[in-house]
């Protein structure tokens, strides 16, 4: 089924307050990113967030569920974790989950570099969530 334009319409104005904020279609579905951080995996009109081993716990507490796939006959997961529903009626909560994923997504990347090595990265959202914004 993909993702569908009107929908990655609906998350440019959800996130238009997410800096160097795009999209980019993949694998059927729809990178969703801050400059070169992916922060959020949209799949057949659902959103999924970045989530790590520090974050995991908010979204088991909100009864979210993470994205999978199967691959191979196994059942495969990237670390993306169903948005919660209350993202899509209050700017706030928009900004603090998105916060977390980008945050996450941080962490991720910090992990894969190996230390000593280039620039570490910058967090490309500030908090709490600037108040004039």
């Amino acid at each position: 089924m993909g993702v569908s334009s009107a929908y990655l319409e609906v998350l440019g104005e959800l996130f238009g307050f997410v800096p160097e904020f795009r999209i980019k279609r993949m694998f059927g579905g729809a990178g969703v990113f801050s400059g070169e951080l992916m922060f959020a995996l949209a799949f057949e009109d659902d959103l999924y967030l970045r989530a790590d081993e520090e974050s995991r716990g908010e979204f088991e507490a909100i009864g979210s569920e993470p994205f999978t796939y199967e691959a191979r006959g196994e059942v495969m997961s990237l670390g993306y974790w169903r948005a919660p529903g209350e993202i899509w009626d209050d700017a706030e909560a928009a900004r603090q989950w998105a916060a977390r994923s980008l945050e996450a997504a941080v962490r991720k990347r910090s992990t894969k570099r190996k230390r000593g090595k280039g620039k570490p990265p910058a967090l490309l959202i500030s908090g709490p969530w600037d108040e004039e914004g």
